[in-house]
C-alpha cells in the first residue's frame, strides 16, 4: 500500500508570515474578542439580557468545534489559501447580518454563522495552512503568527469601543465586515498556493524489498508474538490524540474563564478595581513574551518540553497569590499569561512535533472539538464557582492545570 508526503515548500517567507498573522488579528478581534465590547449596547438595542449575548457567543464556539475538523480535511487536500479567503467572506457575512439584525432570533442566527467563520479560519486553520505548505519546517512561522495575532485584543477591543462611539454597535459590525473585505482579503490572498507538485515529495510502500523480504518475515513472525504485549503504533497515536485532546480542554477551560473573569477574580482577591484592571492588563504583554520566549530559547527543546513548564505556570501564579495575596497579583498575572503565551504555541507545533504532517488539518479540527466546546462553558460553570467560592475558585483551575500538566507527562514524543 503507498502513501505520499504531503509537498513542502522551503521556509515560509517572512512577508507570509506578516501577511497571515495581520489577517488572523483581524479576524480575532472582530469574533472572538467582540463581545467584550459590543455585548451591552447589543443587548439594550435588541431587548435582551446581556448574558443572552454571550449565550450567543457560546453557540459560535460550538459551532466552530463542529466544523473545525472538516475545513482541516479541507486546507489538507486542497491548502489554507482558498479556505482562509472564503472565511473572510463568511465572517464579513456574519458581522452583516449582526448589524441588521432585527431581533435576538436573526441574532443568534448570525452568531451560528460566525461560528462557521471561527472554526475554519482562525488559529486551527492557519496553522494547518502553514504546514500544508512547509511541512515539519513550520514552527517558527506558527510562532511568528501567534506573536502578531497575540496583539487581537490590544488592537480590536480599542479600535471596536471607538467604531462604536461613532457609529453606534451595528455600525461597528459593519467596519469589521468593511474590514474583511478590504483588508483581509488582500492579506488570506498573499498566501502561497499549494503546487501540482513539489520537488522532493516522496512515496513510501508498504512492499519490502526482495533483499529484505527474508527479514521482514522474521520481522513479522517476532511482532505476531508480542502483538498481545505491546500495543501497536496506531493504538499510541491514538493514545496520545486524546491525551492532547485532554490538554487541550483543560487549557482552553482556564484561558476562556480567565479572560472571563479575571478582574473579578481579583477584586475578590482583595484588590480595588482600578488595581485589577491594571493587573489584568499585564496578561497580554505577558503571552507575547512568552511566545518570545519560546521563539528565542524554547524552540531549542522539543514542544513538550516546552508545553510542560507552561502547564505548571498558571498553578504557580495561583500558589503564589493565595498565599501571598494581592501583592502577588502581579505575578500572577505575568506567570498565567506567559503560560496561556506558550501553550497557544505548543498547540499548533505539538501535534506537528508528534504526529507529523500528514493529515495535520483534519487532526487538529478533532483534537480541538473538547477544547470548543470548554470554551463555550466556561464563562458559566467558572462564573458559578467564582459566585460559591470567591477568590478561592482559583484552586479549581489550578487543579485543572495541574491535570493537563499530568496528561503532558504521560505523553511520549517519538523516537
Amino acid at each position: 500500500m503507498a502513501s505520499v508526503t504531503p509537498p513542502a515548500l522551503p521556509g515560509p517567507h517572512w512577508t507570509t508570515v506578516c501577511a497571515l498573522g495581520s489577517a488572523q488579528t483581524l479576524s480575532w478581534a472582530s469574533s472572538f474578542y467582540l463581545p467584550a465590547v459590543l455585548a451591552a449596547p447589543m443587548a439594550r438595542d435588541l431587548g435582551v439580557a446581556t448574558p443572552t449575548v454571550f449565550a450567543a457567543f457560546s453557540l459560535a464556539l460550538i459551532v466552530s468545534a463542529a466544523v473545525g475538523p472538516a475545513a482541516g480535511r479541507l486546507i489538507d487536500r486542497r491548502g489554507g489559501r482558498p479556505v482562509l479567503l472564503a472565511t473572510n467572506g463568511l465572517f464579513a457575512l456574519a458581522l452583516l447580518g449582526l448589524a441588521l439584525a432585527p431581533g435576538p432570533v436573526a441574532m443568534f442566527a448570525a452568531w451560528a454563522l460566525m461560528g462557521v467563520a471561527m472554526g475554519s479560519g482562525l488559529y486551527e486553520a492557519a496553522f494547518a495552512a502553514l504546514v500544508r505548505l512547509h511541512g515539519p519546517g513550520s514552527r517558527n512561522a506558527i510562532t511568528g503568527i501567534t506573536l502578531i495575532a497575540g496583539f487581537a485584543s490590544t488592537v480590536g477591543w480599542p479600535l471596536s469601543a471607538v467604531m462604536e462611539s461613532a457609529w453606534g454597535w451595528r455600525g461597528a459590525c459593519l467596519g469589521w465586515a468593511g474590514l474583511h473585505l478590504l483588508l483581509g482579503l488582500p492579506l488570506n490572498a498573499l498566501l502561497p498556493r499549494v503546487p501540482a507538485e513539489v520537488p522532493g515529495a516522496t512515496t513510501v510502500t508498504a512492499q519490502p524489498a526482495p533483499a529484505a523480504a527474508g527479514a521482514a518475515s522474521q520481522a513479522s513472525a517476532a511482532a505476531d508474538q508480542s502483538a498481545n504485549a505491546n500495543p501497536t503504533p496506531a493504538d499510541a497515536s491514538m493514545r496520545t490524540a486524546i491525551m492532547l485532546s485532554i490538554v487541550f480542554a483543560l487549557v482552553w477551560f482556564i484561558s476562556t474563564a480567565m479572560a472571563t473573569h479575571l478582574i473579578a477574580l481579583l477584586q475578590a482577591g482583595g484588590l480595588s478595581l482600578a488595581a485589577a484592571v491594571a493587573v489584568g492588563a499585564l496578561v497580554g504583554p505577558a503571552q507575547v513574551a512568552g511566545r518570545l520566549l519560546e521563539f528565542g530559547v524554547l524552540r531549542r527543546l522539543h514542544p513538550l518540553l516546552s508545553a510542560r513548564l507552561a502547564g505548571l505556570t498558571h498553578p504557580l501564579g495561583v500558589a503564589v497569590l493565595m498565599v501571598v495575596g494581592p501583592p502577588a497579583a502581579v505575578a500572577f498575572a505575568l506567570l498565567h499569561g506567559a503560560g496561556n503565551g506558550i501553550m497557544t504555541i505548543a498547540k499548533g507545533t505539538l501535534p506537528l512535533a508528534l504526529f507529523g504532517p500528514q493529515g495535520y488539518g483534519a487532526r487538529q479540527g478533532w483534537m480541538m472539538m473538547p477544547a470548543r466546546v470548554m470554551q463555550a462553558v466556561a464563562p458559566v460553570l467558572f462564573g458559578l464557582a467564582l459566585e460559591r467560592l470567591g477568590a478561592g475558585a482559583l484552586w479549581l483551575s489550578a487543579a485543572m492545570a495541574l491535570a493537563a500538566f499530568a496528561a503532558l507527562m504521560a505523553i511520549r514524543p517519538a523516537r
